[in-house]
């Protein structure tokens, strides 16, 4: 009986040491294969479950670069701001809707319905970001802060700011909310502006400790943006031609303003404008920057290039006298609105007669007439690099017609930029050479000289820089300055339609000074003015003289009046005339 009892206490104890055994064995296979598993198939998952817990990453934010005018007045600048966002699961984790009273506040200080503020950052609770309200000011983003809703939050970023408002909008531009640049310098410089976040990545331990600093990437700084406007002039400009486009019931108006000698623009203004700083509501077409992409055809105010076109064929000199009887050209009759007789060059210029022109250009090739025009920049644009900027029309066909030759040369069936117009008349002004405008201001080592040609001799700029003064003497007395010789031409000009003309016009003033030694050269476009006055003379004359008188004194530029040479005798019994339509 023992002897049984004992052979199966020993049977049992054998049975269970075995079992033990195997779930220790089972036990272990099981650990061995999981981390096999863990090892093998699974590392990176383990390896993101632990970088989630440990690893950091501090971003260093860098602020939008500032634009600021040649004397370094900002015209764009970066301001710190607060962006509220919603982290939906917290939300719903924290009952957070349940707060109602909260919500509501915060609705009403953000100005929003609070039944769509709440359904909207509680639409999908698995989402963890959500965006609120950007760009909100400090005292708004300390009021939500004091709300202490869960799973509501606040990360700082920076708004655009323009200092400047609607004087220098068109050139300036703007941003988006994500500060990318859309509009004028903005976009174009955009890369430069922005610059590029640096990053620190560091590891820390259970209790936030930094142990380890894994990478840093330096921030990359952005750059300032000088532009070659003067603030001065450009508020001038604005002011000036803002006041005129209302006095005159215009639809819109563009100044520009040029340094001679660097190409730079000094201002560029249109109107109307918009306020950069708030744009809601701001229609579409005041968004424009007209004095780049509006094109007109410039009437008289092209005249000098038919006259300089023609002193540098050498048919004619400056004392040449042309007969300006009429004359006819394919069936149609051509003559100015009086007869003048016989003029001289500079008496063409200062009755702005059709006919002298007319008779000027079919004295030339047509070859050599139509080159001087694409040489002087007309077709192309003027180098600014402006988005949306037009190269205007001038047709490069091979079948020119004697009467579209006789147009040309008073400034028809050619349409050109305002922009386009000032570096023309810039050309005139330096002695002939042409030059790419800038909006960046320019330092006499980064002067573009390369890409400046001699397209028109000095003693012919010259000889065409008194008879514009002529032009002013004894026609145009409105534009005067006073204690500087100035020299300029008007235009008028019917606006252009499909298939023909309508009834507006476009009235145009460009010129320089000071005569002795030109410095400026100003352009002023009014176009379609409403009133009983739309001649050149009447509505963009008086802005013109306004605006150079400033810029000039602005720049503290000398006057040169007393040096003014004797004025040709131009013969009084001819009445004077408005320059031709």
């Amino acid at each position: 009986m023992d002897k049984r009892a004992d052979t199966f206490k020993a049977t049992t104890v054998t049975w269970r040491f075995y079992v033990v055994l195997g779930v220790i064995v089972f036990i272990y296979a099981g650990l061995l294969a999981r981390s096999a598993y863990i090892q093998v198939f699974e590392p990176d998952m383990l390896k993101k479950q632990g970088d989630m817990r440990s690893l950091r990453t501090a971003a260093r934010t860098v602020q939008r670069g500032s634009i600021v005018d040649r004397n370094g007045r900002e015209l764009a600048i970066s301001v710190p701001v607060e962006t509220i966002w919603a982290d939906p699961k917290i939300l719903m984790q924290n009952n957070a809707l349940a707060m109602v009273e909260h919500w509501q506040a915060l609705a009403d200080v953000l100005g929003q319905d609070v039944n769509k503020l709440t359904s909207r950052v509680a639409r999908n609770p698995a989402k963890r970001f959500v965006y609120v309200e950007r760009q909100v000011s400090p005292a708004m983003a300390d009021y939500v802060r004091e709300l202490r809703i869960p799973g509501i939050y606040l990360r700082k970023e920076s708004k655009r700011f323009y200092p400047a408002g609607e004087i220098s909008a068109h050139v300036v531009g703007f941003t988006d909310v994500d500060d990318k640049g859309i509009e004028g310098v903005e976009r174009v410089y955009d890369q430069l502006l922005t610059g590029i976040d640096g990053k620190k990545q560091f590891r820390k331990d259970a209790k936030g400790r930094k142990i380890e600093i894994l990478k840093v990437e330096e921030a990359t700084q952005p750059k300032d943006i000088t532009l070659s406007i003067d603030q001065r002039i450009q508020a001038l400009a604005y002011s000036e031609l803002k006041g005129a486009v209302k006095a005159f019931k215009a639809t819109s108006g563009s100044v520009v303003v040029t340094n001679v000698n660097t190409g730079e623009i000094l201002a560029l203004v249109n109107s109307p404008s918009y306020n950069p700083n708030n744009r809601r509501n701001t229609a579409l077409h005041r968004f424009r920057n007209r004095a780049i992409t509006d094109f007109y055809e410039p009437g008289s105010a092209m005249k000098p290039m038919t006259v300089l076109s023609a002193l540098e064929f050498g048919e004619v000199d400056e004392n040449s006298i042309i007969d300006t009887s009429p004359m006819r050209l394919g069936g149609r009759r051509m003559s100015d609105p009086r007869y003048l007789g016989k003029l001289s060059l500079t008496e063409i210029l200062v009755h702005s007669s059709n006919m002298g022109t007319t008779k000027l250009a079919l004295a030339m090739p047509k070859e050599f007439f139509l080159d001087k025009f694409f040489d002087a920049g007309f077709g192309e644009d003027t180098g600014t690099g402006l988005i949306g900027e037009s190269s205007g029309i001038m047709h490069d066909r091979q079948r020119w017609s004697k009467i579209e030759l006789a147009t040309l040369s008073y400034g028809m069936g050619i349409a050109v930029t305002p922009l386009q117009l000032a570096r023309f008349y810039s050309t005139i002004a330096n002695g002939g050479i042409k030059m790419p405008l800038s909006i960046l201001k320019i330092d006499e080592d980064t002067l573009d000289k390369e890409n400046a040609e001699r397209i028109f001799s000095q003693k012919n700029t010259e000889a065409v820089v008194g008879m514009l003064e002529h032009v002013i003497d004894d026609h145009y007395k409105v534009a005067r300055v006073e204690g500087y010789r100035v020299g300029g031409k008007t235009g008028t000009a019917f606006k252009a339609l499909a298939g023909g003309y309508g009834n507006d016009y476009v009235g145009l003033f460009a010129g320089m000074a000071p005569v002795s030694r030109p410095e400026l050269v100003v352009v002023v476009v009014i176009n379609e003015p409403g009133g009983d006055l739309y001649h050149g003379v009447d509505v963009a004359a008086p802005v013109f003289a306004r605006i150079m008188k400033g810029a000039l004194h602005l720049l503290n530029i000398t006057p040169d009046a007393h040096t003014l040479r004797s004025q040709t005798n131009i013969s009084s019994n001819k009445k004077l005339e408005h320059d031709s339509v």
